[in-house]
C-alpha cells in the first residue's frame, strides 16, 4: 500500500477549512485514502470529523495511505495540498 509522509504547512494545522479542503480532495480522489500522525491510528480521510480529531498542528508530520488503481496519483495530489499554507492567504 502506497504511503506518504507530510509535513503540514498551514500554520494551525488541520482545523476546519484545511481539512474541510483535504477531506473533498480526497473524497474526490477515487481510493480510500487514510491519514494519521506519526505513530498513530490511521483514520479515514473521507471523515471531516475524523481529520478533524487527529488534531493535527501545523509543523506536524502525517502518514497517509491509500490503495487501488490511481492511489500513487491521489497520494501526490493530497500531499501537494498539505504543504500549502491556506492560512498565509487569510488577513
Amino acid at each position: 500500500m502506497p504511503e506518504r509522509r507530510v509535513v503540514i504547512a498551514s500554520k494551525v494545522g488541520l482545523h476546519a477549512r484545511p481539512a474541510s479542503l483535504f477531506v473533498q480532495a480526497a473524497s474526490a480522489a477515487g481510493v480510500p485514502v487514510t491519514i494519521a500522525k506519526e505513530g498513530g491510528d490511521p483514520v479515514s480521510a473521507r471523515s471531516i470529523l475524523q481529520v478533524l480529531a487527529l488534531d493535527a498542528r501545523g509543523g506536524e508530520a502525517v502518514v497517509l495511505s491509500a490503495e487501488g488503481d490511481g492511489a500513487e496519483a491521489a497520494l501526490d495530489g493530497l500531499v501537494r495540498l498539505l504543504e500549502i499554507d491556506h492560512d498565509a492567504a487569510e488577513g
